[in-house]
C-alpha cells in the first residue's frame, strides 16, 4: 500500500498542524496510508522511512541534528519522495545546507509581507501544472536563493513597490528536481492553511505530492 509521512512542528505561525491535517486527508483520498508525526526523531528510523513511498515535511525553522539529517537525505536518495510547501520545506533548518541543496531552495524574504501577486505558469505541458492558467495569490511573495538546476514549472515576478532594486525579477514558485533516486517538489504558496483555498494552489500540491511519491515501478 502507498503510504506517507508527514512531520510536522516548529514555528507555529506557518499553522503547521493544521496544514499538515489538510494534507493528510488529500493523500488519504489518494489511497495513501498515512503517519503524522511531532518530532524530527522520525528522522531516525531507517527501516521505517526507507518503505515509505513519500515524506512530506512540515516544519518552519528549528534545528536537525546531524542523525536526524542523514536518516532523511538518505531516505530520499533511496527513493523516497519528497513534497513541502512555502516555509514548511524551504526555511526549515538554516544551519543545513545539505538538507537545502536537496530541496532546491531556501527562503530569504517576503517584501511587503502579505500582498496581491500573480502566479505565472510556465510549463503547461508537465502533469503538475496541466490545464492550469496564471492564478492570484494574496499571501507572502517569497522571494528564494534557487538551485539552476530545479525545473521551474511556475514563477512569479516582482513589482519593485516594497524593494525597489529587485523589481521586475522573476523568481521561481513551483519547482520539481531529483536527489539521487528520490524526486522533489516544491510550492512556495501556502503561508497560511487557507491559502490552499485557492483551487490552483491546492491542485497544484497535491499534483506535487503525487508524482514525487514513490511508485511500485521506482
Amino acid at each position: 500500500m502507498k503510504s506517507a509521512l508527514i512531520v510536522w512542528g516548529g514555528w507555529e505561525g506557518h499553522q503547521p498542524q493544521q496544514s499538515a491535517e489538510l494534507f493528510a486527508g488529500i493523500l488519504r483520498d489518494e489511497g495513501y496510508n498515512v503517519q503524522l508525526s511531532d518530532t524530527l526523531d522520525a528522522y531516525l528510523d531507517a527501516s521505517r522511512l526507507h518503505a515509505l513511498s513519500l515524506i512530506v515535511p512540515v516544519w518552519t525553522m528549528g534545528a536537525l541534528t546531524k542523525e536526524q539529517e542523514r536518516g532523511l537525505l538518505d531516505a530520499v536518495a533511496s527513493g523516497v519522495g519528497l513534497a513541502g510547501w512555502h516555509g514548511c520545506m524551504a526555511d526549515s533548518f538554516r544551519q543545513n545546507p545539505e538538507y537545502q541543496w536537496m530541496v532546491g531552495g531556501q527562503w530569504v524574504a517576503h517584501p511587503g509581507d502579505i500582498i496581491d501577486y500573480t502566479v505565472n505558469i510556465v510549463n503547461h505541458d508537465d502533469p503538475i501544472t496541466a490545464g492550469i492558467e496564471d492564478f492570484a495569490m494574496h499571501t507572502e511573495q517569497y522571494y528564494m536563493h534557487v538551485d539552476p538546476s530545479n525545473e521551474v514549472l511556475a514563477t512569479t515576478t516582482f513589482s519593485g513597490d516594497y524593494a525597489s532594486w529587485i523589481a521586475g525579477c522573476v523568481m521561481p514558485v513551483v519547482w520539481k528536481r531529483r536527489w539521487s533516486r528520490g524526486k522533489v517538489f516544491y510550492s512556495s504558496l501556502g503561508h497560511h492553511t487557507a491559502d490552499f483555498d485557492v483551487p490552483e494552489a491546492r491542485e497544484i500540491m497535491r499534483r506535487g505530492m503525487l508524482w514525487a511519491a514513490r511508485s511500485e515501478q521506482d
